[in-house]
């Protein structure tokens, strides 16, 4: 059997890389791992691979950026002969980003099987670029490996039928587990605790530039008690550079290039506070105990808010500073063991198991 892989942003590749270690545990498998160069800057995307100990990709598409449209297209005509020459058996897509739904829409016109790890997700916000991927891929996939309970009801909900949905957990938390005893090593020189780990990339928030300034102004006024530290995303280094030489940020707001794998546990498992608009930091977030702030009106996880650790603040820049208060005034009590079922670290090895069935018909 011939499984071939796509990825194509960092989340991708902490999926992927758990899987793809499963899957050779199968015996007679042939796997080809495609790059599409989503992101293509070395933090972003290079060390990734050395970190999370994946093979190197076999091919990269090299798309780079682009709007939404040119993304996608230019991923669709360059991974469609692709997949004509290789002949995959099943194609394995991740997450929610632009290269999952074009694979997705490539294969399905070539009748080629598709699986979707970390299908059924739905924050209910279409005006998210993510949730229509995740719309779009769900109705296209043969296999839908979903990491809660409440990703099976969504897509019944929505009509797929229930013999292509299996339940399997959480493949970023195998990652996640496997990794977290070597992430003590990694840990950046010059970051004291107590401090809050930011992050922000989405462009409902880094794109609205008077949002951005007032949010970064009261990341600023924060610093002023709790250091605070902002590993920046390239889109979003782009956009401060736009707030002007006017906009100032206190000096104990640090800002950072984008961190490896390991370099970013480490500052996850030892902060403080995490404020965030990341769909797979709320759930990272919630598996480490760490208290959770996430910069949006929904999730697609659900499940960190009602389970975990997540509270979402939305545009609300006065709560904010009223939780990362109430959370300092806990001094550290807030932490609490995962409690989401099959977050444990085996996620992967069930993925395995149903394309084991899949395969044999």
């Amino acid at each position: 059997m011939h499984i071939l892989h796509v990825v194509g942003a960092r989340p991708n590749f902490m999926k992927a890389a758990p899987v793809l270690s499963a899957l050779v545990g199968l015996g007679d498998i042939q796997q080809t791992l495609v790059h599409t160069g989503q992101h293509y800057d070395a933090n972003m995307s290079d060390v990734f691979f050395k970190q999370l100990q994946m093979p190197l990709p076999d091919i990269n598409l090299s798309v780079g950026s682009g709007s939404h449209a040119q993304q996608t297209a230019e991923i669709m005509q360059s991974f469609e002969p692709v997949v004509e020459s290789r002949k995959p058996d099943l194609v394995l897509v991740y997450g929610d980003v632009n290269s999952t739904m074009a694979a997705a829409l490539v294969c399905s016109k070539l009748q080629i099987p598709v699986g979707h790890i970390e299908a059924g997700l739905r924050s209910g916000d279409r005006s998210m670029p993510e949730e229509i991927n995740r719309l779009i891929t769900d109705q296209l996939a043969d296999l839908l490996f979903t990491p809660s309970a409440d990703a099976n009801q969504n897509l019944e909900r929505e009509g797929v039928a229930s013999s292509k949905i299996h339940l399997v957990g959480n493949v970023m938390i195998d990652t996640l587990i496997r990794l977290q005893p070597c992430a003590a090593a990694h840990k950046l020189p010059g970051v004291t605790r107590p401090y809050a780990l930011v992050t922000l990339h989405r462009p409902s928030n880094v794109d609205d530039l008077p949002w951005l300034r007032d949010l970064l102004q009261a990341l600023s006024e924060l610093s002023n008690d709790l250091a605070v530290v902002f590993p920046v995303h390239p889109r979003t280094r782009q956009r401060l550079s736009e707030l002007g030489p006017g906009f100032e940020v206190n000096s104990h707001l640090r800002l950072l290039d984008p961190t490896p794998y390991l370099e970013f546990l480490a500052l996850q498992q030892d902060a403080a506070v995490v404020i965030t608009d990341s769909g797979g930091i709320q759930e990272e977030t919630t598996f480490l105990g760490v208290p959770c702030l996430t910069v949006r009106e929904n999730t697609e996880r659900p499940i960190t808010v009602s389970l975990g650790t997540n509270i979402l603040i939305g545009r609300d820049i006065d709560r904010l500073q009223r939780e990362v208060r109430r959370i300092l005034l806990k001094n550290g009590t807030e932490k609490k063991v995962c409690s989401v079922p099959l977050w444990d670290g085996h996620a992967s090895e069930r993925i395995a198991q149903v394309i084991a069935r899949f395969a044999n018909g």
